[in-house]
């Protein structure tokens, strides 16, 4: 089955779990649990250093709202993108937060995951 023909609700079973996750994998900085549902092509194409300067020195990333609004999706070729409204616990202000989800092996895995 490709994800993109699954309904947002149906989406939103799997997406929220994983976004919960990464959120409290970024806020507790650990970065082997924060990459645990990544596909393989992602870990291959991330720099650990960088990810890991992030975990220790951005303030945003550290410090993540649990609580999220889903805001919607956006289905492309074998993948599918959720956006969310998310906050930070110490700056003011909005950022929006994109998961995206595809088959890997079968099995659903993050393809990109990022907070802008």
């Amino acid at each position: 089955m490709n994800i993109i023909e699954k309904t947002d609700d149906e989406i939103l079973a799997i997406a929220n779990p994983f976004w919960s996750h990464l959120i409290k994998a970024s806020n507790d900085g650990k970065y082997g649990e924060f990459t645990r549902h990544f596909s393989h092509d992602l870990l291959l194409g991330l720099n650990e250093i960088e990810v890991g300067k992030q975990f220790a020195k951005s303030e945003l990333t550290r410090n993540l709202a649990e609580s999220v609004e889903f805001i919607g999706t956006i289905r492309r070729g074998d993948y599918i993108t959720v956006l969310y409204r998310t906050r930070s616990t110490k700056k003011e202000g909005e950022w929006l937060g994109r998961l995206v989800l595809g088959y890997e092996d079968d099995e659903v895995r993050i393809f990109g995951a990022s907070i802008f």
